[in-house]
């Protein structure tokens, strides 16, 4: 049988991307030229482009056409690849340690050897956590605005295994699950794994769009929205108290749950009140231990309304029976003692001042972020591709992340984020430096 005629050039031009004959950037022909020329019908030359587009080898890009990828960059380069070479500057994941944070472990170890409880430590614990340790957390919470029962909350391993269990427990696969536009690539990976469809919410200059969420409820049966309404991830937006209650009444009209992600709340003084206290009765608050102290603990909490408790229990039992106890008595510990909200403040300010540097290098330049972040969006000038600036970074040893990975539906703009918080404060202003270098390399 004949080989189909659109995957004899489908084969055509991915070995002429692959070989350089087609350079990175090149536009391809529109659909209809295509057509027209190869004498295809208009749905067999879309499907050219689809193939293509499926290897990584092109992307389609609304209003602009159909374009040749950079393949040396792996897709999605920046937040799915947390390892990078050595020397290599690290702007496209967040790992924010502070000077001291090494020592302030070595203490913690030699404080849980000499306790009296240490045996109990090597023991299984308590699907949601010790009684006297969520206690412990509920109390954090309340500094932070969040007044809570103990018994809302599970001790979980990091917030994105709060996320995990989240979907498991209060969702079946085909659910229908809103998120922004451009939203936190883990809860991407979350609803894949457990077949959840994402529905993107468009987003206007400073948040989601509520109305459009509406519509979206009126038109398909939504189960729940995933939010960051207290510094946004990628956006850095924190939402008003109005849109927060916007928000609030589209869920109750619409029985949505709500999934609060707050992982990094904590670096904004003075937030609106958390959604799980605007609507208690309908929202899952998700927050971790990995940006305030450090990612390598994995500690994690999960607050939800009671009548969920027991499912998400069951579903930190089907994953990790429980949080592991040696890494939760250390960081209870670190919150009786103060030094969770001392950390906190330093981090504000490290950020604060990460910031700074930020504004001075990329003056003029339109990005977008709030003074205590960890990151920023900057949209890439007209007609400068995001997978050039990235290659041509990396090439120069330094990593940041495409929009690629935190895009919901359609194309990608062309855009990058970066990570603030992991460079060497004296790399930082070198590392951005750079950035700016190789946009207005492309730009002008």
């Amino acid at each position: 049988m004949a080989r189909a005629r659109y995957k004899t050039l489908v084969d055509a031009f991915a070995a002429q991307i692959r070989s350089g004959t087609l350079s990175p950037g090149t536009r391809l022909p529109t659909h209809r030229e295509l057509a027209a020329r190869e004498g295809l019908a208009l749905v067999t030359a879309s499907r050219v482009y689809a193939e293509l587009e499926a290897m990584g080898l092109v992307s389609g890009e609304s209003g602009r056409g159909t374009f040749v990828r950079e393949t040396a960059l792996p897709q999605g380069r920046g937040i799915d690849q947390q390892a990078v070479a050595t020397g290599v500057l690290d702007l496209s994941f967040n790992y924010p340690s502070l000077p001291g944070q090494t020592e302030l472990l070595r203490g913690a170890l030699r404080q849980l050897a000499i306790a009296g409880d240490l045996e109990a430590l090597l023991r299984y614990q308590p699907h949601a956590g010790r009684s006297h340790e969520r206690a412990c957390v509920a109390r954090y919470l309340a500094c932070r605005g969040l007044t809570v029962d103990a018994q809302q909350l599970l001790m979980v391993s990091g917030a994105q295994h709060g996320l995990a269990i989240t979907s498991m427990a209060l969702f079946r696969p085909g659910d229908v699950i809103a998120v922004d536009a451009l939203t936190y690539p883990g809860f991407k990976v979350v609803a894949d794994a457990h077949h959840l469809e994402l529905l993107s919410i468009p987003l206007t200059d400073k948040a989601p769009d509520l109305d459009a969420l509406e519509t979206l409820c009126g038109n398909r049966r939504v189960k729940a929205v995933y939010t960051m309404p207290t510094l946004h991830n990628p956006m850095g937006w924190v939402m008003d108290l109005a849109w927060r209650e916007h928000l609030v009444g589209i869920a109750r009209r619409h029985d949505l749950v709500l999934i609060e992600d707050a992982a990094y709340a904590f670096l904004v003084e003075n937030p609106p009140p958390p959604l799980a206290t605007l609507a208690p009765e309908r929202t899952v608050y998700v927050s971790g231990f990995s940006k305030n102290i450090a990612a390598g603990l994995r500690v994690g909490l999960v607050v939800a309304p009671l009548p969920w408790i027991g499912r998400l229990e069951r579903a930190i039992r089907a994953t990790t029976w429980n949080t592991p106890g040696i890494m939760t008595a250390m960081v209870c510990n670190w919150i009786e003692e103060g030094t969770v909200i001392e950390l906190e403040a330093q981090k504000r300010q490290d950020a604060f001042s990460r910031q700074a540097i930020a504004r001075e290098v990329l003056a003029g330049l339109p990005y977008i972020s709030h003074p205590f972040s960890y990151f920023l969006w900057l949209p890439l000038p007209q007609e400068v591709r995001a997978d050039q600036v990235t290659l041509a970074l990396l090439r120069s040893n330094v990593a940041v992340s495409t929009a690629e990975p935190f895009v919901t539906a359609g194309a990608a703009p062309h855009a990058i984020r970066l990570a603030l918080g992991s460079v060497e404060w004296l790399m930082l202003e070198g590392a951005l430096k750079e950035v700016r270098r190789v946009i207005n390399q492309y730009a002008y």
